[in-house]
């Protein structure tokens, strides 16, 4: 996921919100009331399972699986898309470029002029005006999920083997030899998906296993202690921290965008997502859009959340 920063961004179409399954208020940031104003779907899309917002050149970049969702299969299909911040499509196939090859891109980061992916067993990272890309195999990796910057240091997430793997230099674009490639925790039932570096300097993660085995919320320290902020709460995909350090998360079990905290707990904001991904957001003056991919829906929906 990318981190927003901000800009205005005003959406020309919202849904009722009876048939998205909208909640009216939750606990937001301050302690002020945190409101869906308005929820719009954009569809016709290839499987997106992540979408990450570049704030200098004020676009959209989506990863999409391509013509099946088959998360694991090396089939070549897999591109990373250019949309305008409504959606709209301007490049489909802007990465990869120069022969490169992707499968099924998953977590995508952005930071200054580089874009981080994973693609099952590896990360790759691109120039964004170049397009130049490196890809780097993580040994062990099984199902690699999302990447998250922090400092000179690149995390990915492994949901299915249950790792969190740290890489330096994040940025390995153009660093001679091979990066270096660390396991920070492993079977320690978080099974981890979604990371976001927190406020505090810890990294944020929040698990997903399976139906039937929910996961929770987790603070991993630099040493790599971890600190289990929620029990069992279900599938947790993305993860966003917010100004007052309240999370919003998306969560395949119920099917929903919620915002949480320690006080208040889960509290969903919009629902009806068959496979609510890995989302970016885009803070402004006013409020929040939260863009969040429905994988298995193939499509985008964009919430407009105000204080």
């Amino acid at each position: 996921m990318s981190k927003g920063m901000p800009v205005g961004l005003v959406l020309s179409v919202c849904m009722a919100v009876a048939q998205l399954g909208i909640s009216g208020d939750a606990s937001g940031q301050g302690g002020k009331g945190l409101r869906v104003i308005s929820d719009q779907m954009v569809g016709g899309f290839a499987f997106p399972e992540s979408v990450a917002y570049d704030p200098r050149a004020k676009v959209l970049y989506m990863g999409q699986f391509g013509s099946e969702l088959k998360p694991a299969e090396k089939d070549g299909k897999g591109r990373i898309s250019k949309l305008s911040l409504d959606g709209k499509v301007l490049e489909d196939r802007f990465l990869p470029a120069h022969g490169e090859t992707l499968h099924k891109p998953k977590g995508i980061w952005v930071r200054g002029e580089r874009l981080w992916v994973t693609d099952i067993d590896a990360v790759w990272v691109f120039d964004l005006k170049s397009r130049k890309g490196r890809k780097l195999d993580l040994p062990g990796m099984g199902f690699a999920n999302d990447p998250a910057v922090q400092g000179n240091a690149l995390f990915i997430s492994d949901n299915r083997n249950d790792l969190l793997y740290r890489v330096e230099p994040a940025d390995f674009l153009n660093h001679e030899g091979t990066p270096q490639i660390a396991v920070v925790f492993a079977g320690k039932s978080i099974n981890p998906n979604g990371l976001y570096p927190a406020r505090d300097g810890s990294l944020l993660a929040v698990g997903f296993l399976s139906p039937k085995q929910a996961r929770g919320i987790y603070s991993v320290s630099k040493s790599g202690d971890i600190t289990t902020l929620a029990k069992e709460i279900g599938r947790l995909d993305g993860v966003y921290q917010m100004r007052d350090g309240s999370l919003l998360v998306t969560d395949w079990n119920s099917g929903s965008l919620s915002h949480w905290s320690p006080k208040t707990g889960m509290q969903t904001l919009a629902s009806g997502f068959k496979g609510p991904a890995d989302f970016c957001v885009i803070p402004d003056e006013k409020g929040l859009t939260v863009i969040v991919p429905d994988l298995v829906q193939s499509q985008l929906r964009f919430v407009r959340l105000a204080f």
